[in-house]
Formats: C-alpha cells, sequence, structure tokens
C-alpha cells in the first residue's frame, strides 16, 4: 500500500459520494464536516466508497470488527484504507495524526462514546483546519450531520423462511445543519444484490422478510 498525502491543508469542496447517497447528503461530503452514523457498519463504507475509488485515503480506528471483504463489496477502494483497530492510550495523539494524514477519518463505536467533550471539539476544530471529513460510528456533539438506520429487512425470503436472500433493505434519515436541516429519508439497499449501494425502487418493497442483522 503507498503512503497518504502528509500534507492534508485544506482545500475546499466536497469528497464524491455515491449517487444513491445524494439526498441524504446534500452537497456531498463536505470538507472539514463531522458526521455521526447510527445503526449500520455497512453505511459508513458506503459513504468512504466513492471518495477512495477516486483517489482519497481513509482511516477506520475502534472497529477491529470491520469487515475488509464487505467494504470492497460496498466500493471501498482497500489500497487506500488504513485500519487502527485499537488506538490504545494515546488515541488523543492517533486521532489527531488520524485527521491531518486522511480525507477520511472513522472512529468506531467505543472511541466515540467514550471521547471527552474537550477533546471531541478540539477535534471538531482540527477537522475544520485540516478539511477532513470525519466519521463517528456512534453519536457525535454537535455533528454537521446525522444519519440513523432503521427497518432493516431482507428481501428473498418466504413467509416460512425458504428461498435466496437477494439483497437487504434499510431505511436511512439525515438531519443536520444548513441544506441539510431538514429531516429527509430514503430507504436503500444495503448491500444491493451485485453488493453495492442503491435506492430501494417502488416495487423492490415486495417480498420483505424481517431478519435480524
Amino acid at each position: 500500500m503507498g503512503e497518504p498525502n502528509p500534507d492534508a491543508s485544506a482545500p475546499a469542496g466536497s469528497l464524491p459520494l455515491a449517487p444513491a447517497l445524494t439526498k441524504l447528503v446534500p452537497g456531498g461530503l463536505r470538507r472539514g464536516s463531522a458526521v455521526s452514523v447510527t445503526g449500520s457498519t455497512a453505511l459508513v463504507f458506503a459513504l468512504l466508497a466513492e471518495a477512495t475509488s477516486e483517489g482519497s485515503w481513509a482511516a477506520i480506528t475502534g472497529m477491529p470488527e470491520a469487515g475488509l471483504v464487505a467494504a470492497a463489496e460496498l466500493g471501498v477502494d482497500l489500497d487506500r484504507l488504513a485500519l487502527i483497530p485499537h488506538p490504545g492510550a494515546e488515541a488523543a495523539a492517533v486521532l489527531s495524526a488520524l485527521i491531518d494524514g486522511f480525507d477520511l477519518v472513522v472512529l468506531g463505536p467505543s472511541v466515540a462514546r467514550g471521547m471527552q467533550p474537550q477533546l471531541a471539539r478540539r477535534l471538531a476544530g482540527r477537522v475544520r483546519n485540516r478539511g477532513a471529513v470525519l466519521f463517528a460510528a456512534s453519536s457525535w456533539p454537535n455533528a454537521d450531520l446525522e444519519l440513523r438506520v432503521s427497518n432493516r429487512r431482507w428481501r428473498g425470503l418466504t413467509d416460512d423462511g425458504f428461498g435466496h436472500l437477494e439483497f437487504r433493505q434499510v431505511v436511512v434519515t439525515s438531519r443536520g445543519r444548513g441544506a441539510a436541516v431538514r429531516p429527509r429519508t430514503v430507504a436503500l439497499q444495503l448491500p444491493g444484490p451485485d453488493g453495492a449501494i442503491a435506492v430501494v425502487e417502488a416495487a423492490a418493497g415486495r417480498g420483505l422478510t424481517e431478519v435480524a442483522g
């Protein structure tokens, strides 16, 4: 794997996003912003996919259970992804270094939930200054955008449990600041039949069976 660019001084603009997510994230992934994602690791991967495939670097820390196969199926370029399963006792220094060196930084639930408010504010300021995008796989104080996943259902099973799972349907609700202040809700295939993310068409809601997970 190559090396991320250590000079991450904040360029203006937004990072690219999968078309299926554009309604939930108006204007794309705005550099310098913090995004809270609850209810789905797959959605975190989907948010990273387009940017990494177009040359951005991403880092995930505090998510030892993150599956690389699932990330790749959702479009993440693994050659541009760094994993730090456990940031350790020097978490603040690790997170600061990741924000300095990567375009997208993901904090796992245990890291995000255990964050002291003062440190969270410092990191948010660093994200703004460096032009990164911070994702917290949990709630995050003063997040610019909150994404919540609910109503997970699989399509393909009959009522008695037979058949083949075709895709998982979820409902994602977004709410934030600025252009995102008005709540938006979109039904997604996450993952879809080919492993990628897609918007659920009206007819695709038929034959859905609720399955845990």
